[in-house]
This record gives structure tokens, C-alpha cells and sequence, in this order.
């Protein structure tokens, strides 16, 4: 929709995103701001948008149900919640990043037993409880958006199926094992803030990624 505001922050990306950004000016309403590190690109987003929710998203999701954002909209309204995401998949990618995503997805609704968490990849938020929470911690270069949906109360946050697709990108540059055991080892950390503020060299060989809000 031509009214649909989208804010892209470029973390002065090298492949021609402003440009491409900006070729969609006659169907939405979209702009292009200075990124940096995610925190910090979303947290700047997110200081734009006047809508009662905020959308955040990876510059590589496509969304796998043209529906999907309406009936995150409509169960956050319905219900009362903070937070709402989707399951996560990989279209192109081989069994074993298709896999793995599926076992993130399984652990998603298993964390509804303790503290339930979403990706930035697609995490909706109610704008005002995301700045209730102080937005995305920007000395956080690795899992911030993990950190910051675990603040949400468990009855104030949603699953809703649909999906959206992500790349293999994270795979092919880090490898299964690493991408794994960061993950495993980053939720045994969830109460451990100075885990967060380390240095994992998440972002060392992804210089181009651009976070959307």
C-alpha cells in the first residue's frame, strides 16, 4: 500500500540499497535513514514511526503469507500483546539450514515454558512497550533482539503461523556448528548480561546487513 510508511536503515551498505530503496517511492511510502550496528539502525527507525506498532525486519525476509502482518496486527489487538512474531524458514537453502531453522521454530514455542523469544528477522512490537523496555540495548552487538523480547511478559507475547523466509547467508559464512552452538550457548546465558555486552564477532564478516523498521 502506497500509505504503508517503511524505514530502512543503511548502515552505508556497499551493494546499492538507498537506490533501490528509493525506486519504490511511487508504491510506498519509504525513506532511508543512517543505520549502524542493528541496535542501533532500529532503535533510530523506531524514533520515526507514530503507529501504535513497529515492525522489524532483516533486509533478506520475504514474508511467506501475504496476510501475515494483518493477523500479527489483529492478534496483538485481540489479546493484549506486547510482542509478536512468526516462524522463520529457508526456502533456497540445503536440508541442513533448512533443519535448523525448524529446530529455532521448535524451541520458540518450547520457550513459552519459561521466557519466549523472538528474532529480529520479524519481531512486532507495541510501540510503546518497546520504549517501556528502553528499545534495543545498542552496546549489544550479538542476539539483541533475543535480549530484548525476553523482557516481554509470557501472556503478552505471540506466535502467530505464516512464516517468512530468511537466506542461508548465516550458514554460509559462519558454518551450522558456529551459528549452533551460539545459539545454544546465548540461550543458557538469558540471565546474563555481561554475556550480551561481549564481543562475538557476530557481525565480523556480514558488513552489508541492513535492518529494516
Amino acid at each position: 500500500m502506497s500509505s504503508t510508511r517503511v524505514l530502512v536503515a543503511d548502515a552505508n551498505s556497499t551493494d546499492g540499497t538507498p537506490e533501490i530503496v528509493l525506486s519504490f517511492r511511487d508504491r510506498l511510502n519509504v525513506s532511508v535513514i543512517q543505520g549502524g550496528m542493528p541496535s542501533v539502525g532500529r532503535n533510530q527507525g523506531a524514533a520515526q514511526a507514530d503507529t501504535p506498532y513497529v515492525l522489524f525486519l532483516d533486509a533478506d525476509i520475504e514474508l511467506a503469507d501475504r496476510s501475515l502482518i494483518r493477523r500479527c496486527v489483529e492478534r496483538a489487538q485481540s489479546k493484549g500483546l506486547h510482542c509478536v512474531t512468526t516462524n522463520i524458514l529457508c526456502r533456497d537453502g540445503s536440508w541442513m539450514d533448512k533443519l535448523f531453522y525448524a529446530g529455532n521454530d521448535v524451541f520458540q514455542y518450547l520457550s513459552y515454558l519459561h521466557r519466549p523469544f523472538a528474532t529480529g528477522m520479524f519481531m512486532l512490537f507495541e510501540r510503546k512497550k518497546f520504549w517501556e523496555l528502553g528499545g534495543f540495548h545498542e552496546q549489544i552487538h550479538f542476539a539483541e533482539d533475543y535480549r530484548l523480547s525476553q523482557q516481554v511478559e509470557r501472556g503478552r507475547f505471540g506466535i502467530v503461523r505464516g512464516g517468512v523466509y530468511t537466506t542461508n547467508r548465516r550458514f554460509q559464512k559462519m558454518g551450522h556448528l558456529r551459528v549452533g552452538w551460539l545459539f545454544l550457548w546465548t540461550a543458557m546465558n538469558f540471565w546474563n548480561e555481561k554475556y550480551f555486552l561481549r564481543d562475538h564477532k557476530y557481525w565480523a564478516s556480514e558488513p552489508d546487513r541492513v535492518p529494516r523498521a
